[in-house]
């Protein structure tokens, strides 16, 4: 990878401290606040080498653009929120799916996302929010 700059490490720094992934529009708000006047064409040029270099990874949900978070993250799914689009991660996982495949197929690995509204665009409900619980597991 090329030389680090005040840039790339803004925009990694805000990558990390997001908690989700991030949008490459979500990026550069993000990264303004340490590099004023930074531009979208920077932001897509530095998440293009922060791939390249392993240390960011995209995530791409069907039908939206690519959004980025950590590369070293564990097997996870995500959560998009159908009112205001953001991503976040879901560290849950229904385990081995090899079962719903064809006969004779073999399932290499999954991907699992989920949709609703998040906690900020969710209407107020009375009482305690439904939990529906998720098993843990390991890829399939």
């Amino acid at each position: 990878m090329e030389r680090s700059t005040r840039q790339r490490s803004a925009i990694r720094a805000a990558i990390d401290a997001a908690q989700r992934p991030l949008s490459p529009q979500e990026v550069l708000a993000a990264s303004q606040a340490a590099v004023a006047g930074l531009g979208l064409a920077t932001v897509y040029r530095n998440l293009k080498l922060l791939v390249e270099a392993g240390e960011i990874q995209q995530v791409t949900l069907p039908g939206d653009s690519a959004r980025y978070e950590p590369a070293r993250q564990a097997h996870h799914h995500h959560f998009q929120c159908t009112r205001c689009q953001r991503v976040f991660d879901v560290h849950h996982c229904p385990g081995d799916m090899a079962h719903m495949a064809p006969a004779g197929f073999l399932v290499e690995a999954h991907e699992l996302t989920l949709y609703g509204c998040c906690q900020d665009c969710a209407p107020p409900v009375r009482g305690k929010p439904v939990r529906v619980p998720i098993r843990s597991g390991g890829p399939a």
